[in-house]
């Protein structure tokens, strides 16, 4: 496979991990109040370092088993481990994260798309 095509590959992965972990988050917002709900969390980083050292593509079904509780926050007066502070530094994480991911797409593209053009002329 092309390096450019397998960059391509991991960024749209990216995509689709912000994608997931946007619904992970809200998920643990609109249960903050409810007794004994922990809170999930997609170690994307973990899961794409693993792909890239072995020279795999990442799989998206793969990424909905890595999902995570990891059960280390304090409780809050419900009993669920969802803070909203952190829930929100994870949102705007997450939303700086998916914009870069598309950012670095679109450059990719437009440069492949630039050098089309000069071999046609």
């Amino acid at each position: 496979m092309a390096e450019s095509a397998r960059i391509a590959q991991y960024l749209e992965a990216g995509l689709r991990a912000a994608n997931l972990r946007q619904t992970v988050i809200a998920n643990n917002i609109a249960n903050m109040g409810t007794p004994g709900f922990r809170r999930g969390t997609l170690p994307f980083e973990k899961i794409f370092a693993e792909a890239a050292a072995a020279g795999k593509p990442i799989d998206h079904q793969a990424m909905l088993d890595h999902i995570v509780q990891p059960r280390t926050g304090a409780l809050n007066e419900f009993g669920s481990d969802v803070q909203l502070d952190t829930e929100v530094g994870e949102l705007v994480k997450n939303s700086m994260l998916y914009k870069t991911y598309v950012r670095l797409l679109s450059r990719m593209y437009r440069q492949m798309e630039l050098a089309m053009a000069a071999g046609n002329t």
